[in-house]
């Protein structure tokens, strides 16, 4: 489950079961900690984003530009 706060009071604004970001240009992204488990990144431009922490379980990376992310720590368990 992936919840969107509010940036600033961190209210939950939004619950989703999966999130797709097919090709999404996230380059230089802040996504430290995020919870993207079952997001679907294929394709997705991930060029020096900050990923330390995340949980990536479940998470479709095919074709995924990953040059210079910052994976530390980040769970990238796959799963069937």
């Amino acid at each position: 489950m992936i919840q969107i706060k509010n940036r600033y009071t961190g209210a939950v604004i939004h619950t989703v079961d999966y999130i797709t970001l097919i090709g999404a240009n996230l380059i230089g992204s802040d996504l430290s900690k995020a919870d993207l488990s079952k997001a679907d990144l294929s394709y997705a431009d991930l060029v020096r984003a900050d990923l330390i922490g995340a949980n990536l379980i479940g998470s479709d990376l095919r074709g995924a530009d990953l040059k210079g992310a910052d994976l530390s720590g980040a769970n990238l368990r796959y799963y069937c």
